[in-house]
């Protein structure tokens, strides 16, 4: 059982998807992402600026792009997913990839989720923080008494791994709890370079704002199951993946148990689609070392995969 993972925001490169231009059921979804927004994108992603790629309005279609262009080039070699997951904004890659809504439909959608999450960091700014070797019991705790203690609101936002669990929300909250997990044992606090508190009640600004976009985006039932980030369970209901993209905004993206349920169902082989290799690490941390997961970002992996 082959599934496809789809990365989110920190995987961004300088040249990403470059090399895949060459390949011409890539190239065509790169022409197009270029036409859809009515600015170059691919300049952008293929340069060698990563302040470029910085802003989150531009992060995300350039990583949803990517990953759709891969995607496309697995599919024309007949490559298919079983079932699918993508993490944070990389979940709307895996829908597009598996059908659920057309690459220009979802493009237009992500275009604008990076807007308005840009403009709730504005509207209220926050801050986030990796926390390393902590329980989530543990950590969920202390991020109840830091928001019981009156200096703004943090929350668990990703569960990336057993051994990595990121907070969110206001900088005060945050930096409290950060402490109180050092001292119920946390091994590091690492603040993160973002420009909001993602996957938190912060995030309440871009929940609303992009509820809009959702009502009136077309949304099909997809030819496999995609692993949701706010329930880490499988579905195909056209309206259950309407509510929780909405839902993810200001939920937390529990990946760890997305892979683990995989990975239940049958899941034997995981390849990352798009640019980097962050979440082929955490399936390893997850699932344990045995664990097979694969690239498939760059024209070199992508023949390579299909060649097997």
């Amino acid at each position: 059982m082959l599934a496809f993972l789809f990365p989110g925001q920190g995987s961004q490169a300088p040249g990403m998807a470059a090399d895949l231009a060459e390949i011409p059921e890539a190239r065509a979804l790169l022409d197009q992402a270029d036409a859809v927004l009515g600015f170059s994108l691919t300049d952008l992603m293929f340069g060698d600026d990563p302040d470029a790629l910085t802003p989150t309005e531009i992060t995300q279609p350039a990583l949803y792009t990517h990953s759709l262009a891969a995607n496309a080039a697995l599919a024309a070699r007949g490559v298919r997913p079983d079932v699918a997951a993508g993490h944070s904004l990389g979940e709307w890659s895996a829908l597009a990839a598996v059908g659920a809504f057309s690459f220009a439909d979802g493009l237009r959608a992500v275009r604008r989720r990076g807007e308005l999450m840009a403009r709730a960091g504005d509207v209220r700014s926050g801050a986030m923080s990796a926390v390393l070797g902590l329980d989530a019991d543990k950590l969920e705790a202390a991020c109840a008494e830091a928001t019981e203690a009156g200096d703004g609101e943090v929350v668990p936002a990703n569960y990336n791994d057993p051994g990595q669990i990121v907070i969110s929300g206001d900088a005060p909250a945050v930096e409290r709890a950060g402490a109180l997990a050092t001292a119920a044992g946390a091994k590091r606090v690492v603040p993160l370079p973002v420009s909001g508190a993602f996957h938190s009640p912060l995030m309440a600004f871009a929940r609303d704002g992009l509820k809009e976009t959702l009502e009136g985006l077309a949304i099909s039932v997809p030819s496999c199951p995609v692993v949701l980030n706010v329930t880490a369970e499988p579905t195909t209901d056209p309206e259950a993946i309407r509510l929780r993209l909405l839902d993810q905004l200001t939920a937390p993206v529990r990946w760890a148990q997305s892979l683990e349920r995989m990975a239940a169902d049958g899941a034997e082989r995981f390849v990352e689609v798009g640019t980097g290799k962050v979440l082929s690490g955490l399936v390893r941390r997850t699932l344990g070392r045995e664990a097979v997961a694969v690239q498939a970002g760059t024209a070199a992996e992508v023949e390579a995969l299909a060649a097997e």
